[in-house]
């Protein structure tokens, strides 16, 4: 049996996952963090994009979508906070694409800066819903 660790992922709502993983990839501020079983404590942000979890009872990974937030690590447990975080297969695309354009839009109208500030917080969030629909359809070989 391989080594796991546990992980949860909650956002502002609800608990999205909690479980054994044996692997753990998160778009860190920095780059990619891979975590596994026994890793060092750490404490980071984290930006928007997909987490991928390799289970130990599934081939393919899990992906859950986050709009940024933090992770905890510890030897046995990781925890992901973010305010909002969605499983992969529960993603719109059409909501999705819908809020990229209306973040472009607002970023080539920008009336201030909090405005402008604010649609490009969108667009990086809609960008990175699309990035993990587009993973997901890879697997599916569409």
């Amino acid at each position: 049996m391989a080594m796991t660790v546990h992980v949860d992922v909650v956002s502002a709502e609800e608990s999205i996952f909690s479980g054994l993983a044996e692997m753990v990839i998160v778009p860190g501020q920095m780059g990619e963090l891979g975590i596994y079983p026994r890793h060092a404590a750490l404490l980071t942000r984290i930006k928007p994009g997909s987490i991928r979890i390799k289970r130990p009872d599934q081939v393919e990974d899990e992906l859950i979508y986050v709009s940024g937030g933090m992770i905890e690590v510890q030897p046995n447990v990781v925890t992901i906070l973010s305010d909002t975080a969605i499983r992969g297969k529960d993603l719109d695309e059409a909501r999705a694409l819908e809020a990229k354009q209306a973040a472009e839009e607002a970023m080539r109208n920008r009336s201030s800066d909090i405005d402008y500030a604010q649609a490009e917080s969108e667009l990086v969030n809609a960008i990175a819903q699309l990035k993990v629909i587009q993973q997901l359809r890879k697997r599916a070989g569409h």
